[in-house]
């Protein structure tokens, strides 16, 4: 998947808020192996380094647009490498904290997912991760209506992304199930203000319409286009924009 991390940094502030949320949910220490597992252009992986005395971060991600710019960011006890979560995982690395800052929602199937997650962890370690409420978040939902809808669905021979995000409830579960402790899990809205409803396009445009836009050509794909901001011009009429954007918060131990 192309990821474009100028048009994804238009909303650069209100992409970090939940980040440093979870900076707060760090147990801190010296001379942790960390890992960023979707560190994208590597700025906030940086961030997380700075906290952690003497750690030795690796962030990895599949973007190799994303990760062209993570070359600022390198220090001898930072690197990054281009990887995917899955291949990351597979690899049998563990680390003392597994960080993640929305990126495993592009992953599916959750329910296997994250015991690889913690599988990954030392004994003692933690896992502080972050994922968009997707089932929850309006312009997802209109975004899945669409597509499901002709001449979309023929273009895209019925294919639609389906979220592996899961309820709050299902996730504390799987984390306990797999020797959690100390658990904290929760959703957090965290408001968007934009001024008009071309800058909500242009947000959700910057990360789900991406798989969309891909796979739809020519005239389909202006038409959706198109579509979409209409529908979204007729859902949103005041200006400006309030919208309430969730996320689901994990955050927990391992003995």
């Amino acid at each position: 998947m192309a990821w474009n991390p100028d048009q994804y940094n238009q909303f650069k502030t209100e992409r970090f808020a939940p980040f440093y949320d979870l900076l707060q949910l760090i147990d801190v220490g010296a001379d942790l192996d960390v890992i960023d597992l979707g560190c994208g252009t590597g700025e906030l992986t940086s961030k997380l380094a700075e906290i952690l005395p003497n750690a030795n971060v690796l962030g990895v991600d599949s973007s190799a647009e994303m990760l062209a710019q993570s070359a600022t960011f390198v220090k001898p006890h930072l690197k990054f490498e281009q990887r995917t979560i899955e291949a990351q995982l597979n690899t049998g690395q563990k680390w003392d904290l597994v960080f993640s800052n929305a990126a495993l929602q592009w992953v599916d199937d959750h329910e296997a997912l994250l015991p690889k997650v913690i599988a990954s962890i030392k004994a003692g370690g933690q896992l502080i991760v972050q994922i968009p409420s997707q089932n929850e978040n309006l312009l997802n939902k209109m975004l899945n209506t669409l597509v499901a809808e002709e001449p979309y669905c023929t273009a895209l021979v019925n294919w639609s992304r389906t979220s592996p995000v899961l309820t709050t409830d299902t996730y504390a579960q799987i984390v306990f199930e797999n020797g959690g402790k100390e658990i904290n899990i929760y959703e957090k809205i965290y408001p968007l203000v934009v001024a008009n409803p071309e800058e909500l396009f242009n947000w959700i445009a910057g990360t789900a319409m991406i798989p969309y836009i891909e796979k739809l050509n020519g005239q389909v794909k202006e038409n959706f286009v198109a579509e979409f901001k209409k529908r979204i011009n007729e859902r949103f009429v005041k200006t400006p924009i309030l919208y309430p954007f969730k996320r689901i918060i994990i955050a927990a131990k391992f003995e």
